[in-house]
């Protein structure tokens, strides 16, 4: 039976997955990396980080799965991270990690420069903030205008896999919306966006349908990454909407709920549904002519991470949270605040930041953790509660 590899490239690893056609998990391969900051609120990455970990991560999941038969390659990715390439191809600068919040002075006037609501239904988009790459261009233009002269494509991570695993500049609509220079409803590039930015539809990858066949694995590629040459590559929507598909969120009445580097909710709809007070985003589902709520929060593992890395002792994320179930409940009156880089649904702040509150002597690392960890599930609550006051069917969680 032909198996299929998939790749997602997320915030802080990429992962590599094996399934059979029955959809049969055969073997999963993880490669972390760590993104830089050189300067407060900048999140970068090398872009050659990213295909390194992905020919790593497919070597070793092929490894895994052995024996098998490949018979498609798809790609999928978070959706905002921008990379900026010359015109023959190779990067100009670090990419831009979609927690980067360096562009907010440029998202505060286009903000200002816009007619929210109609930029809402254009976009699918509830807010402008730093995250979205249009903001990202516009800060190179002003900030790095010679990396903006010499830019000839802007690329999402997952664009940037596909380039290099097949040499072809191609992007799903699915992958699009959050850019703000996609429009959702028509299902292309947003020309006045473009104009206003100062680029043209030829600085961006050709839009393709969720599931498209984009290319073939180049021979150069194969050797890389150990796949054989020719390997049809498939494209695929944001990584949060493969997430819901593939836990069955395909009708409405159901919601998927995902706590990765971001925490995220997924809502299947047959037609566009736009909050009238514009607390969550609207996005293409993988499922064609369908539609995706998708309200988020930005850091819900990566603050776990945070704490992991920085105060976690040695510890890994089991430990950790064995140790927050000794625990009780409130954890003994410690109050936490998740919000790393901003504030996401239910109330969106990008100036919000993280707060560990009402620390005593008698507060350890236990107590850190569940205080993380009841933080998260009170925005999953205040999310859900959110979706209900508009009359979402929420008839099942996955």
């Amino acid at each position: 039976m032909p198996d299929i590899l998939t790749l997602d490239v997320g915030t802080t690893a990429l992962k590599a997955v094996i399934f059979d056609e029955a959809g049969r998990l055969r073997g999963r391969a993880e490669c972390e990396y760590q993104p830089d900051r050189p300067r407060p609120g900048w999140l970068e990455l090398d872009p050659e980080v990213y295909w390194e970990a992905a020919a790593q991560a497919i070597r070793q999941v092929r490894e895994a799965a052995a024996p098998v038969e490949l018979c498609a390659l798809g790609v999928t990715s978070q959706g905002e991270t921008l990379i900026v390439l010359d015109d023959r191809g190779r990067p100009l600068r670090p990419a831009i990690v979609w927690l980067d919040t360096r562009s907010d002075k440029e998202a505060r006037e286009l903000e200002q420069a816009l007619d929210p609501t109609a930029v809402y239904h254009r976009t699918g988009q509830s807010e402008i903030i730093p995250a979205w790459p249009a903001t990202r261009i516009a800060w190179l233009r002003c900030n790095e205008p010679e990396v903006f002269q010499r830019a000839a494509r802007y690329l999402l991570v997952a664009d940037y896999l596909i380039y290099r695993l097949t040499g072809i500049m191609a992007s799903d609509r699915g992958l699009n919306p959050s850019t703000f220079y996609y429009d959702l409803t028509a299902g292309c590039w947003w020309d006045d966006m473009l104009e206003r930015l100062g680029i043209t539809p030829a600085h961006l990858p050709d839009l393709v349908g969720p599931g498209g066949r984009v290319g073939q694995l180049t021979r150069a590629a194969a050797r890389e990454t150990g796949l054989p040459a020719g390997l049809p590559v498939i494209s695929a929507p944001i990584d949060q909407v493969c997430a819901a598909a593939g836990a069955g969120n395909i009708r409405p009445g159901v919601i998927t709920e995902n706590t990765g580097a971001a925490l995220a909710l997924a809502v299947t709809l047959d037609e566009p549904l736009f909050d009238p007070q514009r607390r969550m985003g609207l996005y293409a589902h993988a499922l064609p002519g369908k539609y995706m709520l998708l309200p988020w929060a930005p850091t819900a593992g990566m603050a776990l991470r945070w704490l992991r890395d920085e105060l976690g002792g040695g510890a890994d994320y089991n430990a950790l949270c064995q140790s927050a179930a000794t625990t009780p409940p409130g954890a003994d009156g410690l109050l936490m605040l998740p919000h790393f880089s901003g504030a996401g649904c239910p109330r969106v702040s990008p100036e919000a930041r993280g707060v560990f509150w009402g620390l005593t002597l008698n507060h350890g690392r236990s107590h850190l953790v569940r205080a993380l960890l009841e933080s998260v599930a009170f925005i999953l609550r205040g999310n859900l509660e959110m979706l209900d006051s508009l009359g979402v069917a929420t008839g099942e969680l996955h």
